[in-house]
């Protein structure tokens, strides 16, 4: 199954669009490693410059890995951005309440993410800045949840944050089935858990039947 099967919007780079498709493709053929696509800590530069040539016990990670990692972490990031807009301004105290349980699921998902990308040497900064990505809750979205009121916003937050959780949960069955990286999947087969029971909660709100057509 193709994991970005959702209509794409326009991409402001082409770089946000092979990231989605190396994750689409990851593993099919030629994927590189963390030693092609990341930089090696200073351990792991002096282990492959010794005398010695013991190779590393870190695990091996394909162009997937860190694509899916670099991308759940802003993903996640700015959820929780817009979750703690929810969390305050929903209209209706159900949708309050949904935004604050799902902020701290989002938010112990972010110290796990952050986790896997030192231990895959990657740096923590976000490399999508200023992409227009599915699923992404962008600057233009929080500037739209923060002029809205009553039940326009929260119509505004169900829909962003469906997209949100329905998109990452398909990214993240791609790291499943194509990831190298047992840590990883692991951590991608819990996320898709969280969201597919997030999505039917949500889905079951006031007011969801209308704002999700």
């Amino acid at each position: 199954m193709n994991p970005v099967s959702l209509p794409l919007p326009p991409l402001r780079r082409v770089a946000a669009l092979a990231l989605l498709g190396a994750l689409a493709l990851g593993g099919a053929a030629g994927c590189s490693t963390a030693a092609d696509s990341a930089p090696r800590t200073p351990q792991e530069q002096a282990r492959e410059s010794s005398p010695t040539g013991t190779p590393t016990a870190t695990p091996a990670s394909t162009a997937t890995d860190v694509g899916w990692v670099q991308l759940m972490t802003p993903m996640n990031q700015q959820a929780v951005k817009l979750l703690t807009l929810a969390a305050a301004r929903a209209a209706e105290p159900r949708v309050r309440d949904f935004a604050v349980r799902l902020r701290t699921g989002q938010k112990a998902e972010l110290d796990r993410l952050r986790a896997l990308l030192t231990r895959m040497g990657l740096p923590g900064t976000d490399v999508h800045a200023g992409h227009d990505m599915p699923g992404m809750v962008t600057v233009r979205d929080l500037e739209a949840a923060r002029a809205a009121e009553g039940p326009a916003f929260d119509r505004l937050v169900l829909v962003q944050i469906r997209d949100h959780l329905r998109q990452s949960a398909q990214v993240s069955r791609s790291e499943i089935t194509s990831g190298g990286r047992a840590d990883a999947r692991e951590l991608a087969a819990a996320l898709v858990t969280a969201r597919e029971a997030s999505l039917a909660e949500l889905e079951r709100l006031p007011g969801a039947g209308r704002a999700l057509g």
